[in-house]
């Protein structure tokens, strides 16, 4: 067989599931959980080891679960705006600190502002796993009954929450 052959072959296969790759939109990654129950967790808090963050603090109320880390650049992109929504009391939002470290999460939070009603760190992933995190940012929308209503890979801003948060919110409260 021609030496050439094999890789031409190679590079004919390669290319259609590469431009597959570039068109399609990480946001439309679907999520396990739209529709069911939450993922449980319980984690100690990033401000107090001693404190916990769970799954039964969701209940009840209609909130937001944000995943983020220092070492996310699309988390800093977006943590103005989660600022806004917390002075502006829009809905309670709970964060999972993912893979990250305590000291350098914490003077994120005293630098930046922290706009969590509380924060797990979850330092080795798990929780983010148990979640079907792909990546951070991303932002969950979870009912009063602990089910995920909706996901959104990708920083927040004003745009996507008019179009996919507020929408969500506002039917929820009819």
């Amino acid at each position: 067989m021609n030496k050439y052959l094999i890789p031409l072959i190679a590079v004919v296969v390669l290319i259609p599931i590469l431009i597959l790759g570039l068109q399609s939109d990480p946001r439309e990654l679907p999520s396990q959980y739209i529709g069911k129950p939450a993922p449980e967790f319980d984690l100690p808090t990033l401000k107090d080891p001693q404190k916990r963050v769970s799954t039964a603090d969701l209940r009840g109320q209609v909130s937001l679960v944000n995943i983020w880390a220092t070492w996310c650049a699309g988390c800093r992109a977006e943590h103005n705006f989660l600022m806004q929504l917390h002075r502006e009391q829009v809905i309670p939002i709970y964060a999972i600190n993912w893979r990250d470290n305590r000291p350098g999460a914490l003077d994120w939070l005293a630098q930046l502002g922290d706009p969590y009603v509380a924060s797990g760190f979850d330092e080795e992933g798990r929780v983010g796993i148990d979640w079907g995190v792909y990546g951070a940012p991303e932002t969950f929308l979870v009912n009063a009954e602990g089910h995920v209503l909706f996901r959104y890979p990708g920083p927040l801003n004003r745009t996507v929450w008019d179009q996919e948060f507020a929408p969500r919110i506002l039917e929820l409260k009819q």
